[in-house]
């Protein structure tokens, strides 16, 4: 059984839970159940899928869970465009959580195209 603490994908993606919760703490209370909700739902979808991943027996079964975990951050990557163009924030102001999208994105479709 994998360690999934072990993974610089799941911890890069635990930072970006934190991230997204302090970028959406800012948002207007209209939006406590639609984009907040949202961006936190698929924030916590990353690490948790590749979590759940590594207890799977299969490297098969395993580069599914990295496939969610993928999709999640492209959602959320999306609904930060979302949240830009709203007007809630500015893209330079989220450089650096892009940055750290990027690179969970980057490590987790090399690891999934290992294990396929």
């Amino acid at each position: 059984m994998r360690n999934f603490r072990d993974y610089e994908i799941w911890n890069i993606g635990m930072d970006l839970v934190v991230d997204i919760y302090n970028c959406t703490a800012s948002l207007p209370g209209e939006e406590k159940y639609g984009l907040q909700s949202q961006m936190r739902r698929s924030a916590v979808s990353m690490p948790s899928n590749i979590a759940e991943g590594c207890s799977r027996r299969s490297d098969k079964e395993f580069a599914r869970f990295l496939e969610i975990a993928l999709g999640s951050s492209f959602e959320l990557e999306t609904q930060l465009f979302v949240g830009i163009r709203i007007g809630y924030w500015a893209e330079s102001d989220l450089k650096e959580i892009f940055e750290k999208l990027d690179r969970f994105q980057r490590k987790t479709n090399k690891l999934w195209g290992k294990l396929r």
